[in-house]
């Protein structure tokens, strides 16, 4: 028995699982997302979607400086919604394994501000975080996570330091192979409770499969309720080292299909859709596409 690996953090547990049934199902919209990087390392990232529905256009400019000798990176965010954000990070410089992290927003046309400070630190069999959102409440949020031979155990809270009291908590537990990982969640100040899994069959081959509780939900017996638990599985498969499909579905009846294409080198392609099986008759479905474009 031996610490061997850092553990995620605690927003990580699970996240093989979250990824496999998550990502690369662009449906609802068409996403545009530009990605290039200077000489002297600054790396640029514009993103733009349209909603499908709407026709609302949203779009995002990144720009982000890494200074690997002294562990800075600093990321500036504005968005059309003409919100600024900046964040600056300093990592390994301090102490080895902390990171302080500051970062702040403003809105100028609602003359809305936020800033938050935070602290990380991360050893063998380790990892916490903690910070504090100094306009809201003030807010104190902080998780930790511990690790031994691939088991992982954690949790998390927020405490309104303004009302003293805590706004939220959570747990949660799992075990990481190298082939697959399992995890275990109570959210949501312990009203709901999810499980996950993750199996990585072979080099061409993922499955996975996710429940969640909600033990606030209305009874299955009354008119319109949902089905107390709800269930979800998905696979990923690579047709080739530049293609891949994907596929999911859910107990009510909703399915979802995804396609990704590496046309050449730093250009990809997604297409996706969600189709309600028990309405295939009526226009209840979502489709969309994603452009990737890197140099």
């Amino acid at each position: 028995m031996a610490f061997t690996t850092i553990p995620v953090p605690f927003a990580d547990v699970g996240k093989s699982a979250n990824d496999l049934l998550g990502k690369d199902f662009p449906v609802g919209q068409t996403k545009l997302e530009l990605k290039t990087v200077a000489p002297n390392g600054v790396t640029f990232n514009v993103l733009g979607n349209q909603d499908n529905k709407s026709g609302a256009i949203n779009g995002e400019l990144k720009t982000k400086y890494v200074d690997y000798k002294n562990g800075l990176t600093v990321t500036e965010a504005w968005t059309t919604g003409n919100l600024l954000t900046t964040q600056i990070e300093l990592e390994n410089k301090v102490a080895k394994g902390l990171k302080l992290d500051i970062t702040g927003g403003f809105l100028p046309s609602e003359g809305k501000k936020n800033a938050k400070v935070g602290v990380q630190y991360k050893k063998l069999g380790f990892n916490t975080r903690a910070y504090l959102d100094l306009f809201k409440g003030p807010t104190f949020t902080g998780d930790v996570v511990v690790g031994r031979d691939g088991f992982i155990v954690g949790g998390d809270v927020a405490y309104d330091v303004g009302g003293s009291y805590i706004t939220r908590f959570a747990a949660a537990a799992g075990y990481t192979a190298p082939e697959y990982s399992v995890a275990v969640h109570a959210h949501n100040s312990f009203k709901v409770f999810s499980a996950s899994y993750y199996h990585r069959i072979n080099a061409d081959l993922e499955v996975g499969g996710k429940g969640v509780w909600d033990s606030k939900a209305a009874p299955a017996a009354e008119k319109g309720a949902k089905a107390p638990v709800a269930l979800e599985v998905g696979a990923k498969l690579y047709l080739d080292r530049d293609a891949f499909v994907k596929a999911k579905v859910n107990n009510a009846g909703v399915l979802g299909l995804g396609y990704t294409q590496a046309l050449r080198k730093g250009v990809k392609v997604s297409v996706g859709g969600l189709f309600d099986t028990t309405k295939l008759s009526q226009a209840a479905h979502k489709v969309g596409v994603s452009f990737v474009f890197e140099a």
